[in-house]
């Protein structure tokens, strides 16, 4: 099976671990790859998911913590940007993880583009189907600025759901700010957001851009993490979506994050690059 010739549709256990396989390589190797889409029957993202399990159960056998779930596509820009309609979610690796003011490693990345996003930390378990937006607030523990570095193994972002599912929602690295909050009092929908690259703004947003409301997308992932038998746990990380636009990455580039009522967060990249 190849990504870039005609190939019967991905129906079977094997053919789905051939797909997990072309995505992984192209990630070890740093070279994307041509969109997967058309090897997987129409519409058939519960296959996309299946193959984004796959990689993820092979970095926890090769010995990576998951920290946390990612929401991804919960804001209409990046939606319209990257020509989809509806979230997706992925998996959150210990390795990716970054805290304010670390320098992000470009020579791990392929075509990153940075957002700005809420994260939530928590406290309890979330078990139950349909959680209302008061007993996901009792099950945080705090919440911060973040950063996600989208970083898709299909050439060019040209990707569809099926393709951003499948690679893990398309998850680079993330950061962390140091600044914890609790959530009783914050007016998540109306905080505004501003993304600087180098000094000069370039991208803003507000937490009502995402799906209505940060906490809307954190109900959206746990209702479906319940539903697939893996619930959201104590101390899991969940990043929420992007605030406003995602912004292109280059070696050497310094982003700041101000989330009104959070504070901000400094994410610099190395300036080196890969031969």
């Amino acid at each position: 099976m190849s990504s870039g010739s005609a190939a019967e549709h991905v129906n079977t256990p094997m053919q789905e671990i051939e797909v997990a396989r072309l995505l992984l390589e192209a990630r070890r190797e740093r070279r994307p790859i041509s969109s997967i889409a058309h090897l997987f029957p129409a519409g058939s993202l519960e296959a996309a998911y299946r193959v984004q399990k796959i990689n993820a159960d092979a970095a926890r056998a090769h010995g990576l913590r998951q920290v946390g779930r990612k929401i991804g596509l919960t804001s209409l820009s990046v939606q319209r940007q990257l020509g989809v309609d509806q979230p997706d979610c992925g998996v959150l690796f210990e390795d990716m993880w970054f805290s304010d003011g670390d320098v992000l490693p470009i020579e791990r990345l392929m075509q990153p583009r940075i957002e700005a996003e809420i994260a939530f930390v928590l406290g309890r378990d979330v078990t139950v189907d349909g959680a209302s937006h008061e007993q996901l607030q009792a099950a945080i523990d705090h919440v911060v600025v973040a950063a996600e570095i989208v970083d898709s193994a299909i050439a060019g972002w040209k990707i569809s759901l099926v393709d951003t599912v499948a690679d893990n929602a398309s998850c680079g690295l993330f950061a962390l700010g140091n600044q914890r909050h609790s959530i009783a009092g914050l007016d998540l929908r109306l905080c505004g957001m501003v993304l600087s690259r180098n000094g000069a703004d370039a991208s803003f947003g507000v937490g009502a851009a995402c799906l209505g409301h940060p906490l809307n997308a954190v109900k959206w992932l746990a209702d479906v993490a319940v539903r697939l038998g893996e619930p959201l746990r104590a101390g899991e990380i969940i990043l929420s979506g992007a605030l406003g636009s995602m912004v292109d990455v280059a070696a050497g580039d310094v982003f700041r994050i101000e989330v009104a009522g959070l504070g901000e967060l400094v994410v610099p990249f190395s300036a080196e690059t890969r031969s």
